[in-house]
Order: structure tokens, then sequence, then C-alpha cells
């Protein structure tokens, strides 16, 4: 398997539910571009609802905690099915629905480009932070009438203080860290956090290297990354294959030759021990973004996950706490999410 989650590694690294990302990359504004992003998010949907049938004897689909909960009485694994972008909404606000009716239980409302929703903390190519659009009001209230969570990793900074301030609900970053542990615009800073903690939220720590630890420059890695840009250009826009392969292999060459140092699972605590340190220990969970570029070193997939659980035992941390971490505050948020709904 070239990724970093399957069934039998779940099994191995103890991790019995998680979401499953049903990612669409950023693409225009525009009613043709909103159709295909609504079918490649369908498509991603399906494909999870359709695991959990072809392997019904193993894992299962849920929608709320008790769903979980019962799967995991049963013996089995547990699949919840998120949105990580909100630009298959398009510009229709009933598709919050259609989505949801088809077991989504979380939408980021962007994700490294601005859109119609809100905009992206990693735009650069409009400086302005506009926030979260009067569209994106109308979708934040339709999530909470629905009790679909809202999801603002990814969010700029106007974004998540307009989220906050239009929601009925607490919201979940799924996977961001702590700002004043990396300084990365993909984590929170410390206000965030007490904001996210006043409102009940969960922030979850991203395992994504770069939002992680920043890493220290190598003078010579710098150099030669730049000669091959200027030789090629950015790889990823290199239509031609052959060119392409060429590029990446060089730049795998580089990597071997002055590897960059990765972040570990203790630095990954080093994050939960800050955000229990600013507002405590219920506002914290994790999130991994495996598949989507996560993974450190002794934890690198999914059947790693233990060594998260050894560090946080070595640290000190009580069973509930640790128990709190892995699932317990994400639940009390998404069941507060469904029960508010009801209102």
């Amino acid at each position: 398997a070239s990724g970093k989650i399957d069934l039998p590694r779940m099994r191995e690294g103890g991790l019995d539910a998680e979401f499953f990302a049903a990612f669409v990359g950023q693409g225009p504004l525009t009613p043709e571009a909103y159709a295909k992003a609504k079918d490649s998010a369908l498509r991603a949907v399906e494909a999870v609802r359709k695991m959990t049938e072809d392997y019904s004897t193993v894992i299962g689909l849920a929608v709320d905690p008790q769903g979980a909960r019962r799967l995991k009485r049963e013996g089995k694994l547990t699949a919840f099915i998120g949105l990580e972008n909100g630009y298959p909404i398009g510009r229709d606000t009933a598709l919050v629905k259609f989505f949801h009716d088809r077991g989504v239980r979380y939408i980021t409302l962007c994700h490294s480009s601005d859109n119609d929703i809100c905009d992206s903390s990693t735009d650069r190519r409009n400086p302005e932070d506009k926030g979260l659009s009067a569209f994106g009001r109308e979708v934040v209230a339709e999530c909470n009438r629905l009790g679909m969570i809202i999801d603002i990793s990814h969010a700029s900074e106007k974004s998540f203080y307009d989220v906050l301030a239009a929601s009925r609900a607490p919201i979940i970053a799924s996977h961001s860290s702590a700002r004043a542990v990396c300084d990365n615009p993909r984590n929170l800073t410390d206000d965030q956090l007490r904001a996210l903690a006043r409102n009940g939220g969960v922030v979850q720590i991203c395992f994504l290297g770069a939002y992680v630890k920043t890493p220290p420059v190598i003078p010579e890695r710098e150099k030669a990354m730049k000669e091959l840009e200027a030789k090629y250009g950015s790889v990823r826009d290199i239509r031609d294959s052959a060119v392409r392969m060429k590029a990446m292999a060089e730049r795998d060459a580089i990597n071997q030759k002055f590897p960059q140092v990765r972040p570990t699972v203790k630095d990954l605590v080093d994050h939960i021990d800050h955000v229990k340190k600013v507002v405590g220990v219920d506002f914290v969970g994790i999130g991994t973004d495996f598949d989507g570029g996560g993974g450190v070193v002794d934890c690198d997939d999914v059947s790693g996950m233990i060594h998260v659980t050894e560090e946080l035992v070595r640290r000190g941390y009580t069973d509930r706490e640790i128990a709190k971490i892995w699932a317990g505050n994400f639940f009390r948020v998404f069941q507060k999410v469904i029960d508010l709904a009801g209102k």
C-alpha cells in the first residue's frame, strides 16, 4: 500500500475510528467548475461508503458518536466522512444537505486558496484577508441547522474569528497545530486557541512536518533546490512527464544528499503540551492528515499511532486525559453540534 492508512494498519495502530476526507482541490469559481467539484467530492464520498459495504465485517460507516461506539462493541472499525474544502458546495447552500444526506459530517470551509465561503490562511495572490463572506455565513447557518461540524483548518485568521462569531455550535480545527511551537500560517495562535476554547471547540494537532517543527536551514540544500527551480520551474507545473520524472529524480537526489531533519513524535506532543498549558486538556485532539502529507518519525502511518500514546504516558498524562485527546474532546463537540441542530 502506498498510502498511510489501510484497515490492517488501523488495527495495528489501535485506531478504532477515523474521518476519511473527501478532498477536492480549489479550482475556478464558475458554474462548470462547481459541477465538476461536486461530482469529484461525491465520487470520494461514495468510495468510502463502498469500502464500508465491501468490508462490512471489518468496518462500518457512522454518522455520530453512538454509531462509532456501537461498531466498537461489535469489534469493528469506524469510518466517518468529512468534506475537505467547501468548494464543492459552489454557491448553493442546498448542497450542504445533499452531502449531509450522504453521510458527510464535517466541512472544512476552504483549502489552500480563497473560495466563495471564506479566505484561506495560505492564499498569497490576494494579500487582503476578507474573512467569511455573506454566502459563507449562510453556509455556517445551514451547517448549524443540520448538525454538520464546521472545520476551520486552512481558514485565515479573519475567517476563523468570523466563523466563531457566526456559529451557534462549537467548531473544530481538524488538522492544525500551535503557532507558538511552530510559526506557520496554518497553525493557530494562542489567542485563537483561547477563542476556540471559549467556543467549546477542539484543535486537532496535525502531523504534517512543516506544521510540527520549522526545519533548520541547510545552506547547501537551499542552494541546490534554488538551482533546481531555476532549471525546471515548479516541478508540479511540468507538463511533459519525462521531464517531470527527471526533475523529481534530481529533487530526490538533493533530498538524499542533504536530508531534511524530520520532526518526531516528541515534537508533535510538544504541541499537545502547549495547548494543554494555554487552554487545558479539554480542547486538544489529534488530526493526522495522513495521506495529505502527514507523518513524523515513529508515527509515519496509522500503525505507529501507539507511539503518540506512549509519549503522552511518559509525560505523565493520565488515562482520562489521553482518552479525551484521542476521542473524548472531539466526540463532545460532535455530540453538541448534533444536539444544537435539533433546537
